[in-house]
């Protein structure tokens, strides 16, 4: 425990469960939603990975407790369950926590990919993406070892870093190749 952590001493009227020995439950200080929880060990531990394994089993069992207290007072449509690790991560209290986020329909326009939206261009990989015209089977065919995954012959407007990731056989003897363009930026070519 350290006197200068928000969650070692939480304020009791954030606190709505406080029974068990490993954890507590509260509501976030910041929340994002009506009924934003969070779900925090006892023990001042940093992250995730540095809390033992009974102490992840016990905050997976906090985490039903939180839904069932946010379900109670809320009603949500669905549920982000979140936990930041470093800075990099966002993680701005160095002491364990793991969110507990309710959502409600239309609370934002499109809610596809959910966590995701950490890396918001990322996001939604299910939003459509148009492939740039010089990515077309007949610009690429000629170019491609699909065996090594890499181009044999320089590419029309290739990108640093493509490379071929599967060929199928598609119906009517075309062959669909899929391109990595950029780390995690698929196009399916026919």
């Amino acid at each position: 425990m350290t006197t200068d952590c928000p969650f070692c001493g939480p304020a009791h009227e954030r606190v709505f469960h406080d029974t068990d020995p490993e954890f507590v439950c509260l509501w976030d200080g910041f929340a994002v939603s009506p009924g934003h929880a969070l779900v925090v060990p006892r023990r001042h531990v940093a992250t995730w990975f540095e809390a033992t394994f009974d102490e992840q089993v016990a905050l997976l069992r906090g985490i039903e407790i939180a839904k069932n207290a946010i379900e109670y007072r809320h009603r949500p449509d669905g549920f982000n369950i979140g936990v930041n690790v470093g800075a990099a991560a966002g993680q701005t209290v160095p002491h364990l926590h793991v969110h507990v986020i309710p959502r409600y329909t239309g609370d934002v326009p499109d809610p596809r990919g959910g966590v995701r939206y950490v890396i918001p261009d990322k996001a939604n990989y299910l939003a459509v993406r148009e492939a740039p015209a010089a990515y077309t089977v007949e610009a690429l065919t000629p170019a491609l070892d699909v065996m090594s995954g890499t181009p044999t012959a320089p590419l029309l407007d290739a990108r640093p870093g493509m490379r071929v990731l599967d060929a199928c056989a598609a119906p009517g003897g075309k062959t669909t190749h899929l391109l990595e363009l950029a780390p995690l930026d698929l196009v399916a070519i026919d």
